[in-house]
């Protein structure tokens, strides 16, 4: 485990140094603080310093290519990461709703909590997952953990230790978990797809590959392996 007060972005350094080969597989990088960092559609993400979680995790694709196994799925790791976020969450925040929204957000009472982004290198096979977690600080729109008024609060060490430990934890499948903890199926959405389009309709299952299935609106059932979700609201 790696900790710097300031860099620009944890999963861009993480990556560049696995490149290298300077670190290896399950290498932790968190930051204070970042100057660059990004979520999905190369949005900004960005916190006060030392009042969020900033967090990468390698995963080296060639140990695992020469141990014979398949290769790291980005779409996978990504769910494995959210689903250990969750769980810090909820380990500490038992008094609200905390799940997921498909493919990569920890939602906390219907709001943003934390954001999960996968990266994979073309020419090394390694992955690299980055999370942000909105503990002391969080924009208007979104949530944050610590709640004053029930004296609920938690430093980014603490809680990236609970999420660590929540990883290693799971099991080789963990489909009914992370499926226990998607907020998304069963949901009315919009999803937005590349190109300025978008369909609507109900999210009604994953694939096997962790696609989600939508019964799209006077039409039949798409596989979604790329989009943002908005939950619609009954009106």
């Amino acid at each position: 485990m790696h900790h710097v007060e300031e860099t620009t972005s944890t999963n861009t350094v993480l990556a560049d140094a696995l490149d290298r080969g300077e670190v290896g597989d399950r290498t932790v990088l968190v930051a204070d603080h970042q100057t660059a960092g990004r979520g999905r559609l190369d949005r900004r993400w960005e916190a006060p310093p030392g009042a969020n979680l900033l967090v990468s995790i390698a995963f080296d694709g060639r140990r695992v290519r020469e141990a014979g196994a398949s290769p790291v799925d980005p779409m996978e790791l990504t769910r494995r990461v959210g689903l250990a976020v969750c769980d810090a969450a909820r380990a500490r925040r038992s008094d609200v709703e905390i799940g997921l929204k498909w493919p990569n957000d920890v939602m906390l009472a219907g709001r943003k909590l934390a954001g999960v982004l996968a990266q994979r290198s073309t020419s090394t096979g390694h992955v690299v997952v980055g999370a942000g977690v909105n503990l002391a600080w969080s924009p208007w729109d979104a949530a944050q953990l610590d709640d004053d008024a029930i004296g609920a609060s938690c430093s980014p060490a603490d809680f990236l230790v609970t999420l660590l430990e929540s990883l290693d934890a799971q099991p080789s499948t963990f489909g009914d978990e992370y499926r226990a903890a998607l907020l998304t199926l069963g949901q009315r959405v919009r999803v937005e797809l590349p190109g300025d389009r978008f369909v609507t309709g109900s999210a009604i299952d994953l694939d096997p590959d962790g696609r989600l299935i939508v019964d799209v609106d006077g039409g039949v059932p798409m596989a979604v392996d790329a989009g943002d979700v908005v939950h619609l609201r009954p009106v």
